[in-house]
């Protein structure tokens, strides 16, 4: 019973977080997540499908929540270190989407640079190592697709808004850009060279694809380094998180 609050939290937080742009939308609340985008997207942007991602997300929060609720993993050890930071991050992207509604930019890059930290912090105190493939399949590779991914949109949020402020001077965006990839890349090396946690890489990568396709025209320099980084996220994910690394 001691768990119990744990995993109503969970299930709660994930229906939060997938109702919340159903309900932006359908109560016509503010700006859409895209309208928003738009007002600050001429420094880094990513292609609109690389957003498609949500959906595989929120499938792999919701089999998350129903497989931690099972009383046989009840004193699993990847789930008891996860499930609060995850909480916490899941719960900030359903608050992100209203915020962002709302336009208040500010609090936008709040929620989710917390969203992003939350997630890290949990994939960093917990242990692959006696991980079975359920635990792989319904544990891992969700948390570490929206840790991923809340790490390089934090990137992107936070220049989004820091350009619709008229905090960078036109002359300044291909550096901004270029320091918004550097960073994500920075990040991500950092939690997959102490965690080896694969999907964590892929999301990143895909992130930075996702900006390669949008900027290669208009920004190409900003868009061949994404390209550049997007392979190093991939290769050093895919070094790291071979079964056979010794990794955690």
């Amino acid at each position: 019973m001691k768990d119990a609050p744990r995993k109503l939290a969970v299930i709660a937080a994930t229906a939060f977080a997938i109702a919340a742009p159903v309900l932006q939308d359908q109560l016509d609340i503010g700006l859409s997540a895209s309208q928003f985008a738009d007002q600050g997207n001429s420094t880094l942007r990513a292609a609109g499908y690389a957003f498609s991602i949500w959906g595989l997300i929120y499938l792999g929060l919701t089999a998350f929540a129903l497989w931690q609720v099972l009383p046989r993993n009840t004193n699993n050890p990847a789930i008891k270190a996860l499930a609060w930071p995850a909480v916490l991050a899941i719960t900030a992207t359903g608050v992100w989407i209203f915020a962002s509604a709302l336009n208040e930019r500010w609090l936008t890059v709040g929620v989710i640079v917390f969203a992003a930290a939350s997630m890290i912090y949990g994939l960093k105190r917990a242990s692959r190592g006696q991980s079975t493939f359920l635990d792989w399949l319904l544990v891992w590779w969700p948390l570490g697709l929206l840790g991923g991914w809340l790490t390089i949109a934090s990137a992107v949020n936070i220049l989004t808004v820091m350009t619709a402020e008229g905090m960078i001077p036109r002359d300044s965006v291909l550096l901004a850009g270029a320091a918004g990839i550097l960073a994500t890349t920075a990040v991500a090396l950092w939690v997959l060279r102490s965690t080896a946690v694969l999907p964590y890489g892929a999301a990143v990568a895909w992130g930075l694809v996702a900006v390669w396709v949008a900027e290669r025209g208009g920004n190409p320099a900003a868009g061949w380094l994404a390209l550049a980084c997007a392979v190093v996220v991939g290769l050093a994910a895919a070094w790291w998180g071979r079964p056979t690394s010794g990794k955690r």
